[in-house]
């Protein structure tokens, strides 16, 4: 197995984005390395894997500081992936909300990734629950 480790330093920009591209998410988002330099930087705390000196996992946190954090981009490359990457940057990012007494942490996890969350303690919101998502681009609401 590699030697993983752990940066809690922004990675670069091209080389989240081109872990970002991995997942295919930016079909949706059609973000730029611009734009997902500036989610990175907008983010109360961030976490990077590295084998070497290659970017191989992520994930970050966007919090209120007291009440709420919510966990994004938790993200393996495909190539190193059920290797406990996923599980030590999740680890690590709940630590971090532990330690600073934040008692509501939610994430957004990726289509067929429930299991992998619901093992680590998260469970799947009730259909009553509060929350929803907008479904179309802010500009197209009244």
């Amino acid at each position: 197995m590699a030697n993983i480790t752990y940066s809690e330093t922004a990675p670069e920009r091209e080389a989240y984005f081109a872990l970002f591209e991995t997942t295919g998410w930016n079909a949706k988002y059609r973000a730029t390395p611009a734009d997902v330099a500036t989610v990175i930087a907008n983010s109360w705390y961030t976490l990077s894997a590295y084998d070497n000196d290659q970017l191989v996992g992520f994930g970050r946190i966007m919090c209120d500081g007291v009440m709420h954090a919510m966990i994004f981009d938790l993200i393996v490359h495909p190539n190193h992936q059920r290797r406990g990457i996923g599980s030590e940057i999740l680890r690590r990012i709940l630590s971090v909300c532990r330690d600073a007494g934040i008692p509501d942490v939610q994430l957004f996890a990726a289509t067929g990734m429930a299991s992998f969350y619901e093992r680590r303690g998260f469970a799947l919101r009730p259909d009553d629950a509060p929350g929803m998502e907008l479904t179309q681009h802010p500009s197209q609401t009244r």
